[in-house]
C-alpha cells in the first residue's frame, strides 16, 4: 500500500480534523514552507475566508505546518474535503524538515478575496492544530490575531 506526504497549514493541522477525513493519516512532524505566506483569502462556500499559501518576495517569508503520511487510497477523500477543483488544486512543494528538504503535496487556493476573513470556528481549528503540534509561539500568536467573523 503506497502513501503520500501531505502539508496541512490550514485546519487540517489539527489531527483529529484531519482524521475525519483520512482515518489513516499520521503525523510525521512539522515542517516549514519557505518563501511562502499564509492567507485567509480563500473563497469558500459560506462566505468566509480559508486558509491559503501564496509565493511571497519578502525575506522571511514562511509558513509552518505539519506532515503527514496518508495511504494513497484515502487521497480521494482528503480531495472531496479540500474542494480539489472548485477552489483549491493540489501542488506539489518542497517544505524543509530538521532543516531538510521533504517533497510533500498541497492544496493551494484558486478562487481567493482579500476581504474576506474566517469564521471563529475555521479559525479556533487553526490555532488548535498549530498548538497541538507545538508551533513555535510567534506564529501561533499570529495565528492569532487574525481578525475573525461569528459564524452563521
Amino acid at each position: 500500500m503506497g502513501t503520500f506526504l501531505y502539508f496541512a497549514y490550514g485546519s487540517n493541522m489539527l489531527t483529529a480534523r484531519l482524521r475525519e477525513r483520512c482515518p489513516s493519516a499520521r503525523s510525521r512532524g512539522v515542517a516549514s514552507l519557505p518563501g511562502y505566506a499564509l492567507k485567509w483569502h480563500k473563497k469558500s462556500k459560506d462566505r468566509s475566508g480559508k486558509c491559503d499559501i501564496v509565493e511571497s518576495v519578502e525575506g522571511e517569508a514562511f509558513v509552518h505546518g505539519v506532515l503527514y503520511e496518508i495511504p494513497d487510497h484515502e487521497k480521494s477523500r482528503l480531495d472531496r474535503a479540500e474542494g480539489l477543483g472548485y477552489g483549491y488544486e493540489q501542488v506539489a512543494i518542497e517544505v524543509s524538515q530538521d532543516g531538510r528538504p521533504v517533497s510533500a503535496v498541497a492544496y493551494v487556493a484558486t478562487n481567493v478575496d482579500s476581504t474576506l476573513k474566517p469564521f471563529d470556528l475555521y479559525h479556533a481549528h487553526v490555532v488548535e492544530g498549530a498548538v497541538e503540534h507545538g508551533l513555535p509561539a510567534e506564529y501561533i500568536a499570529g495565528l492569532r490575531a487574525v481578525e475573525v467573523t461569528t459564524s452563521a
